[in-house]
């Protein structure tokens, strides 16, 4: 699917954060550690997608649930980014906190409140009202618990009856039950493919070093199973390692950039942006996938997560 460069991006997540992320010097467990400096944003996945979105040059509008105290605190942080916000009410908004100490990066990660029941109603009802005006779909992440299983899937459904281009970086039930609706473009990390196709196989020793043998065979014999039967795309982030990519029956690898990472916070984010951009210009896919790892790597240089350009660079 080819589509113009002026684009309009939708992205959807369902666990929206606010993302405290702290410089140490050192950290020492157990004792009183102060932080150097520290960064404070509106985040979750699907934030840090539109910000890099954003700072692509692409239209984008971005759904989500708010409601509790910490409503207007994460309004006026997407509003300091000039993001395009759109929500309903329901839910709570977790906190994330991420230690970065000497290149090394540590996440805390706050579990979402449920929704009440009739949020993903109402969550539903203003993503139809949105799809009309895009032309482009990403969906990110994991749900707060409260929304019906359903839910994705039934997203997909309704952005592949209307013909967009559809990105999925999500993992477990709501990609599996997504996956019959056709979606453009699936990319998880390689873990949570293998967590969610190949139950028990990410366990196995020497998994996290995956580059051949055995193991990179079943990886890559369950991706080509996917592609044609589902007629998608598949693309999986392997941290400092290449990407793999499989499209039809072909398979390739595009090699992570080199550098010295500050904070590789959102990069698979900035990747999923990167790659959907690309995509919805019309490059051919080895090309967009090569988007999506340079603006991988353009994140990790920035203490700020969510961030590829330096001139937009807050550091406050």
């Amino acid at each position: 699917m080819n589509l113009p460069d002026s684009t309009v991006f939708l992205t959807v997540c369902m666990n929206p954060t606010l993302q405290k992320t702290l410089c140490f010097k050192k950290l020492i467990p157990g004792e009183v550690n102060r932080a150097l400096y520290h960064e404070f944003d509106a985040a979750g996945k699907g934030v840090l997608v539109t910000r890099v979105l954003s700072q692509l040059g692409k239209k984008t509008v971005h759904l989500t649930h708010l409601g509790g105290k910490l409503k207007e605190i994460f309004l006026e942080l997407c509003e300091k980014d000039n993001l395009d916000l759109r929500w309903v009410e329901g839910g709570s908004i977790r906190f994330c906190y991420t230690l970065v100490e000497d290149g090394k990066v540590t996440e805390l990660v706050e579990e979402g409140a449920p929704v009440a029941p009739e949020t993903g109603e109402r969550l539903l009802e203003r993503y139809r009202e949105l799809l009309p005006l895009c032309g482009a779909v990403i969906v990110s992440g994991s749900k707060a618990g409260g929304y019906d299983d359903d839910l994705v899937p039934e997203m997909t459904r309704l952005a592949r009856e209307s013909g967009k281009l559809i990105v999925l970086d999500l993992r477990g039930s709501d990609l599996v039950k997504s996956l019959p609706f056709g979606p453009d473009l699936v990319k998880p990390n390689l873990l949570e493919f293998a967590e969610t196709f190949l139950p028990g196989f990410s366990g196995l020793p020497g998994f996290s070093g995956l580059d051949g043998g055995e193991a990179k065979e079943r990886i890559m014999a369950k991706a080509f199973e996917l592609c044609a039967e589902y007629r998608t795309k598949i693309v999986l982030s392997r941290g400092e390692k290449p990407a793999w990519y499989f499209e039809g029956d072909r398979f390739g690898e595009c090699p992570a950039e080199k550098v010295r990472a500050v904070n590789t916070t959102g990069s698979g984010d900035a990747f999923t942006a990167g790659v959907a951009a690309a995509l919805a210009a019309g490059l051919p896919f080895a090309e967009a996938v090569a988007a999506g790892v340079h603006c991988g790597s353009r994140n990790a240089l920035f203490f700020r997560p969510g961030v590829i350009r330096e001139e937009l660079y807050r550091g406050d």
